[in-house]
């Protein structure tokens, strides 16, 4: 199952934050918490130089919540208060598609949701390239597509992570794009990260938002961080006549709703700091931890924030 293409030694070591934008951050608290038991860490409101950093500055103000799990205790869903965008619907723009999240059961996540009235875009089901994984897909209030996913097979030499718990962290952050190779392109010569193959997917959740055909395929591929079981994956949507895939709306100055940003740890500051909405500047909290940060706009118009990585 370890079929990388190209053995690196990337830049991104991985994730801190999944951040959600959300127009109702008490609904989006009670999925997290009462549902799929996450924890609250931390509260608070966005400070007006954080949001400038993102290049949203009528972010500033808007309360957060940052909570994780028990078995991933320093890997965060962050809940930010964003304005809501009418007739958004999750699968149909480019940015952050989907957060996925490493479970231990994927059938008693189902039944969780099921039971609680939650959205479920499809039920567990063996991947198609790699039927011992079983991954199933829900929406969230905020619109955000979340992924579950189990290695029903054998875990120890599984390109998966471990599950700590029942619902663990984000172990793949599904970006979107029109352009394939610009999107991988930019991440992994830019991070030097590890290349898995290219598929030509139906992915019946997208074609499904999007309104494509059966048999419409896409593109995707996946690739690794430094770390093991943090991985992105790189998803081109059809555009064209006749296709609805566009640019993520958001109201003026606000995060992106639904999946609204990714967090980064990288080993690369300098890489990213010409790139970057505002200068890297230390940054103290949760998940900051006294480092230097900066947000950057990828390819997709995706919002990347990329947080130091901690020295020994």
């Amino acid at each position: 199952m370890n079929d990388w293409t190209s053995n690196g030694d990337p830049l991104l070591t991985r994730f801190r934050f999944a951040t959600v934008g959300t127009p109702d951050i008490a609904a989006s608290e009670a999925l997290y918490t009462q549902v799929l038991g996450y924890n609250v860490r931390e509260l608070g409101v966005v400070a007006e130089d954080l949001a400038a950093s993102w290049g949203t500055p009528a972010a500033a103000g808007q309360p957060y919540t940052v909570l994780s799990t028990d078995g991933a205790t320093d890997d965060y869903i962050r809940l930010v208060g964003t304005a809501a965008v009418p007739g958004y619907r999750p699968l149909t723009t480019f940015g952050w598609a989907a957060f996925e999240i490493i479970v231990d059961d994927v059938h008693e996540v189902h039944r969780r949701l099921r039971a609680a009235g939650c959205t479920v875009l499809a039920e567990p089901k063996p991947l198609q390239f790699m039927p011992s994984i079983v991954a199933m897909q829900a929406a969230g209030p905020a619109g955000e597509c979340l992924y579950f996913t189990m290695e029903s097979g054998d875990r120890e030499t599984s390109i998966l992570p471990r599950p700590r718990s029942l619902i663990d962290r984000p172990f793949i952050l599904v970006v979107a794009g029109p352009d394939f190779d610009a999107l991988r392109n930019w991440y992994c010569d830019l991070f030097d990260l590890k290349r898995r193959p290219l598929r030509d997917s139906r992915i019946a959740i997208v074609q499904e938002a999007q309104g494509l055909s059966a048999d419409q395929v896409i593109r995707m591929t996946t690739a690794g961080l430094a770390e093991h079981g943090y991985l992105f994956e790189f998803d081109e949507y059809p555009t064209g006549p006749g296709r609805i895939a566009g640019p993520r709306p958001s109201g003026p100055g606000a995060l992106p709703p639904g999946c609204a940003m990714a967090s980064i740890a990288t080993r690369a500051m300098d890489r990213v700091a010409p790139l970057a909405i505002a200068p890297p500047v230390v940054r103290h909290g949760i998940g900051y931890d006294g480092r230097l940060a900066c947000t950057v706009r990828g390819p997709a118009g995706e919002l990347i924030e990329f947080i130091e990585e901690a020295t020994a």
